[in-house]
């Protein structure tokens, strides 16, 4: 595959191939690698950076899925600490690297949503006044840009992404005209306009708590009475009620089941197909009876469980940050659900008090 058309590297990246080559070459090599890569010389480093590799790396297929998560330490509240999971090409160490801030003023309750190599930070509040602002962090060049600001403010909306589109619900008061026209909005990434999505006036008042997309529908999970809401025909409907009383949040979906935990202490996941909650079998001795804070993602196909651990040293003044990476599977004959731990390691070490704000995955 060459991709002529795009700007070559001003240096040889390989002495005695042409550059398209070397490109393609180098845009296979696993990620973890790339920092080692990136030593061999200042046209590899210069490379590895480039627009040109990521989209190399997207027509070849190779991009990989990587964890970002936002942290709250009890010092800054309202600020949330971005890291990205790593793991070296040799050691099985798996650790946190911090990556930049979002830009100022800090804000509590924002909506986390993840595209491509885009992770979009929505709305929020500051000294409790709700806000529209948008921000977007690429995950390639860890840089954050604004984009168009939503038309109604929001703190605790509920977001996600379906095709290009970005689709945000709820998280404001609907005691103005704007705000009933607007409670659900949509973002295209490619025109990048903001939509109303219109809306029956039951679900206005409802105040979403999390989402999730399951068969190209929008799950979102409200203080009373789950909404889903389908793009392609506009129709909002309430969500079955076995999966209401069961989804407590903080979940992910893989093949079409919700995953989350409950406050047994449990990995359940839901089929929508069956309508029944079942106990993700096979995981009970690798982790801990509870897991405090416990939030999970889709990372690749397999579901990585993120928790707050007790104190991992400091003089009793931290704690420990703990990933799980955990493979799924339907029982073909009793379609029970199993899960197979891969590893289960510390990942970092935070102030105590501290809390899991959000995970997401990003693609690249």
């Amino acid at each position: 595959m060459s991709i002529s058309t795009s700007p070559a590297p001003s240096a040889d990246l390989i002495p005695s191939l042409p550059n398209d080559i070397s490109l393609n070459i180098l845009a296979r090599i696993p990620r973890c690698h790339h920092r080692t890569l990136s030593l061999v010389s200042k046209a590899f480093r210069s490379i590895l950076t480039s627009p040109i590799f990521f989209t190399t790396r997207s027509l070849l297929h190779t991009t990989q899925h990587f964890l970002y998560l936002s942290l709250r330490f009890p010092t800054s509240p309202s600020i949330h600490h971005f890291y990205t999971l790593r793991q070296g090409p040799i050691s099985p160490k798996h650790s946190l690297a911090l990556v930049p801030p979002p830009p100022p003023p800090p804000r509590i309750g924002s909506a986390f949503v993840s595209l491509g190599p885009h992770l979009f930070v929505l709305g929020g509040s500051f000294n409790d006044v709700s806000s529209p602002h948008v921000w977007t962090l690429d995950c390639r060049f860890h840089t954050w840009e604004p984009l168009p600001n939503m038309r109604v403010a929001r703190e605790f909306a509920a977001a996600a992404a379906i095709g290009n589109k970005i689709y945000v619900v709820g998280g404001c008061v609907v005691d103005t005209w704007a705000r009933s026209k607007n409670w659900a909005e949509v973002f295209d990434t490619v025109t990048e306009v903001w939509d109303s999505v219109p809306s029956p006036v039951d679900v206005k008042e409802k105040w979403m708590h999390a989402s999730a997309v399951i068969g190209g529908k929008i799950y979102a999970m409200a203080d009373r009475g789950g909404v889903k809401y389908e793009p392609e025909s506009g129709e909002w409907d309430c969500v079955e009620s076995e999966l209401d009383m069961g989804w407590r949040g903080r979940g992910c979906v893989i093949d079409g089941v919700l995953y989350c935990y409950d406050y047994l202490g449990n990995i359940r996941g839901f089929d929508v197909n069956e309508g029944v909650w079942k106990v993700l079998r096979g995981v009970e001795k690798g982790l801990p009876r509870f897991l405090c804070g416990a939030t999970m993602v889709n990372l690749g196909g397999k579901l990585l469980v993120v928790w707050e651990g007790k104190g991992g040293g400091g003089g009793g003044k931290e704690m420990e940050i703990w990933c799980a990476m955990i493979e799924t599977e339907k029982g073909r004959d009793d379609g029970e659900l199993w899960g197979k731990i891969q590893w289960v390691d510390v990942v970092l070490n935070v102030p105590n008090g501290s809390s899991i704000v959000h995970c997401s995955t990003v693609m690249f």
